[in-house]
């Protein structure tokens, strides 16, 4: 992925000998990215709690949201896993980390002191202050965590989530490319071939996590243990899938049969927890987060599975989204909030709203990849674009 944020891998897993892109990684990070976008241009509309919202809601939207939720960021975390597998090959530990301070950190830290501002002004303003931008601005410098003062990374704390888990897995990822490291790799890709090895152990150790760790998502790095436990446990996983040819194979073999079961466990979710009244008993509450857990790890299966058989192949239309992608992410959510503020109360329907604000955020984060973005080394250092 040029080496960006969520980079996949220019080379085959370690048991090959070829030497062929992965191109459908490269493909479902630009999906996974694109889903994002729409997912938070949703947020808009809907009645979970986000940082402003429309006049009118529409909570229709909610369903085909929560169908998504379950497996979208941890997608996204197994695509970062993978990608840490290749780098490695290509460079020493040191120089890996630096990779990693200067792909992540810099366009964090820009993203913190420019991108994600504008954020936080408007919502601000939908709360009643009645400052312009500069003297708003000026607060951010302040480094007052949000909600309390004006600094945060908002949107961006994927960032410094997987910044952090590549440097403190240096250790395991080298012994996981080591001799005794490969043999274990190579045992589990052999017992992934059986789908029951392919599905309950991932499924059993994260559901377990649940009755054990159980703590808020904050996004707070510091404080946030139970979704460092799963994005972490998913990193690992990542690269530990990205080490063996095997891994793949059978995910590709069992995508029809994973696909089934995450459309199965959708519907049972859908009409027997999410759309009816639910009086929760401790049982009850385990039954659900077990077939949660297997709606996302099926639907995550099916997923690199399909994108194996189907995506993986180039184009030219792959390749510019694959150098944008990053961009588009750092700015979406900045352009979506600046865009739906003066459309709050308007009269036009959600759903015109929705598709509005989506081909806006695009056509806007592509014009200022196109324009600006891309055109100059300064402004492709802090959006963590390569080259």
């Amino acid at each position: 992925m040029h080496q960006q944020v969520l980079e996949t891998p220019t080379q085959t897993p370690l048991s090959s000998s070829a030497s062929t892109r992965r191109y459908d990684l490269d493909w479902l990070r630009v999906i996974a990215f694109t889903l994002l976008i729409l997912y938070h241009t949703g947020m808009f509309f809907v009645s979970w709690e986000w940082h402003i919202k429309n006049n009118v809601l529409a909570e229709w939207m909610e369903l085909p949201m929560a169908w998504l939720n379950r497996w979208r960021m941890p997608l996204l975390f197994l695509i970062s896993g993978i990608s840490i597998q290749f780098l490695l090959r290509k460079r020493s530990s040191g120089a890996f980390a630096l990779d990693r301070l200067k792909r992540l950190g810099i366009p964090l830290l820009f993203g913190m002191l420019v991108v994600v501002p504008p954020q936080i002004y408007f919502e601000r303003l939908t709360q009643g202050e009645t400052y312009n931008y500069l003297e708003f601005w000026a607060t951010v410098f302040q480094f007052q965590p949000y909600p309390e003062g004006n600094f945060s990374w908002h949107h961006l704390w994927y960032l410094p989530y997987i910044l952090v888990y590549s440097l403190i897995g240096i250790p395991l990822w080298s012994w996981l490319r080591s001799a005794g490291g490969q043999k274990l790799t190579a045992y589990l890709a052999e017992k992934a071939q059986n789908p029951l090895w392919l599905f309950f152990p991932v499924v059993l150790w994260h559901w377990a996590a649940n009755f054990v760790i159980d703590f808020p998502t904050t996004h707070n790095l510091t404080w946030d243990w139970e979704n460092h436990f799963h994005s972490f446990s998913l990193f690992i996983l990542g690269f530990v899938l990205g080490t063996q040819d095997g891994f793949r194979l059978a995910m590709t073999r069992w995508r029809v049969w994973a696909l089934s079961v995450a459309i199965g466990l959708g519907l049972v979710l859908t009409f027997g927890f999410w759309l009816p009244e639910v009086k929760w008993t401790a049982s009850l509450e385990a039954l659900y987060e077990f077939l949660n857990t297997s709606y996302s790890w099926s639907a995550l299966v099916a997923i690199f599975g399909y994108g194996d058989r189907y995506l993986n192949r180039p184009s030219a239309l792959l390749t510019y989204a694959n150098r944008a992608v990053y961009p588009f992410y750092i700015l979406h959510q900045t352009v979506i909030i600046c865009l739906a503020y003066p459309m709050t109360n308007w009269s036009w329907s959600p759903e015109l709203k929705f598709l509005c604000l989506a081909m806006g955020t695009f056509g806007l984060c592509w014009a200022l990849y196109e324009f600006l973005i891309k055109r100059w080394r300064v402004t492709r250092l802090v959006f963590g674009v390569n080259g």
